[in-house]
């Protein structure tokens, strides 16, 4: 039986995420958005919950096309609070807009979103080696730098205990527990 981090132990849907993505370097923009788009979607609530309701997003949200999101108008606002495969709340709805505009500006200004984010780690991984649970941290002095900058560019729903797990998610950080099977591939 394979040894996988504490939090992947609860469902298969866990197992899967945790085995084919979680922590795996992410460069391309179409899948840092998504990560983004579902990480700011998840704040406040349990990843699973996200993870359920991938598949409805990526209906519902033009499979996460950030330059089809960035031009939703009231029509599609108002049609996307009706979905109840989504999370409806308003503010993050319309953050989803927002966001993608502003990834699109980072966009310009420094050629790719993934330039623009990597950069902060030096273009690869934080090796990190924790043995349990209790080290794993929420937010790092990093995560908090992050989400200041995209704060002031004015990035929606990008707290540093959402960007930590944005970088987890997209393998800027490696936190797979040094006993997991995931941390040395």
């Amino acid at each position: 039986m394979k040894k996988r981090c504490f939090w992947a132990t609860e469902s298969k849907l866990y197992q899967e995420y945790h085995d084919h993505e979680w922590g795996k370097p992410v460069y391309d923009d179409e899948t840092l958005f998504e990560f983004l788009f579902l990480e700011t979607f998840q704040a406040g609530l349990s990843w699973i919950t996200i993870l359920n309701k991938r598949e409805n997003f990526r209906k519902a949200f033009d499979n996460f096309n950030y330059k089809l999101i960035a031009n939703y108008g009231e029509d599609k606002f108002l049609e996307l609070l009706k979905n109840d495969g989504i999370i409806r709340n308003r503010l993050k709805v319309r953050a989803a807009t927002t966001n993608a505009q502003l990834f699109m500006e980072i966009q310009v200004e420094f050629g790719s979103f993934s330039k623009f984010i990597w950069d902060y780690v030096g273009g690869k991984p934080i090796l990190n080696r924790f043995k349990s649970r209790d080290e794993v941290p929420a937010t790092t002095e990093l995560s908090d730098r992050i989400s200041k900058d995209l704060k002031k560019r004015g990035f929606k729903f990008v707290g540093s205990t959402i960007i930590y797990a944005f970088m987890q998610a997209t393998g800027m950080v490696n936190d797979h527990t040094i006993d997991c099977f995931k941390y040395a591939s």
